[in-house]
């Protein structure tokens, strides 16, 4: 069997890393198509050294765009790519341009077209994220489930003869990375001395009004306890046009972790704020509570189990990151740490 995976920005290259070793273990020829959507190191190269992934055998290096040029950019040069690897299956990973890309460029190519993290819904129609993930479930032929809620979902939108319920891959490369880092004793993440809250900020709906962001960035400003705050590319330029000054009182800015540091960060902290979907899974896995600054969430299971906190009025996020701590829990929605082994086995076994 012949997989080519496409990938292109750091979500997706953390999802990569326990289906790469997979692939590798039950002898899969595996073909790894980068498409350059993020490029910076710290979003890129840097996981592939951290997580152990094998370098990419294509590297489209695509770059930076509006939405349209970025995603055109890619479906022009993975048409080529496509033709020259002729995989018995293309995987696709998320909710990225890189991910509509992929499954845009397999269907008219008439290749069978695999939706790793599929069954997602935010039910927010203006997320850009939203409409590549229901397009790319429906291009697919398979759809590679990460919860039983997720596939309720394709069932409801009549697409269950083609769903897999196969556990969330990133719980193997998150639960395999916290037990590292505590064997380790994970030094490089001790981005504070004592208590500190974690956050992250990076969509559109939260950066690109200069007074919504004003807002969250003024509640990080006057939380009680230091604020550590993970600079996405864009949160920086967007705050920069805007002249709002992001190490404001409580706030302390420092670049994108790796991803080891980052498992480890989350693990020390006594919060987690963020509008990243991964996050707000991970911080679950790491139970860390997490309030997120959005009006839905993806991961409906971790505001279930009362982990997780939506909060789309910036004036509670103080309240939301300090609340009393959650009942412990064993549920785990997203497996125990063998879903990237079910991905594979699917794949293999199922009759396109």
């Amino acid at each position: 069997m012949k997989v080519l995976s496409v990938v292109g920005a750091r979500p997706q290259f953390v999802k990569l890393a326990p289906v790469a070793d997979a692939m590798s273990r039950h002898s899969v020829e595996h073909v790894i198509a980068h498409t350059g959507q993020h490029y910076d190191d710290n979003m890129s190269e840097v996981f592939f050294r951290d997580l152990g992934i094998p370098k990419p055998d294509v590297h489209l290096g695509v770059g930076s765009g509006s939405h349209g040029v970025q995603t055109g950019a890619m479906l022009g040069a993975l048409d080529g790519v496509l033709e020259e690897h002729d995989p018995d299956w293309v995987l696709v990973y998320g909710d990225t341009n890189s991910t509509l890309a992929g499954a845009l460029s397999a269907v008219k190519m008439h290749l069978p077209l695999a939706h790793l993290e599929a069954g997602l819904r935010s039910f927010n129609r203006r997320m850009p994220e939203e409409h590549n993930r229901i397009l790319t479930d429906h291009a697919a032929d398979l759809c590679l489930a990460p919860t039983e809620r997720a596939a309720d979902h394709l069932r409801a939108e009549g697409l269950s003869s083609r769903t897999v319920v196969t556990g969330d891959v990133m719980t193997d490369v998150c639960l395999a990375t916290a037990r590292r880092t505590a064997a380790e004793k994970q030094s490089r993440a001790a981005v504070a001395e004592g208590d500190y809250v974690l956050a992250t900020l990076h969509r559109a709906e939260n950066t690109d009004d200069p007074e919504r962001l004003r807002s969250v960035v003024e509640a990080l400003s006057v939380m009680p306890v230091p604020v550590v705050l993970t600079a996405h590319p864009r949160l920086l330029a967007r705050a920069q046009d805007h002249g709002i000054d992001l190490n404001a009182g409580s706030i302390s800015v420092i670049a994108p972790l790796d991803y080891a540091s980052m498992v480890a960060a989350v693990q020390q902290a006594l919060a987690v704020v963020t509008d990243s979907g991964g996050l707000q899974k991970e911080a679950f896995l790491l139970r860390t509570p997490c309030t997120t600054v959005r009006t839905e969430t993806e991961w409906a299971e971790t505001v279930d189990l009362r982990w997780n906190e939506l909060c789309p009025d910036p004036a509670d996020i103080v309240s939301s990151a300090l609340r009393v701590r959650p009942n412990e829990t064993d549920v785990a929605p997203y497996g125990t740490g063998n879903s990237a082994d079910l991905v594979v086995e699917t794949l293999a076994s199922w009759d396109r």
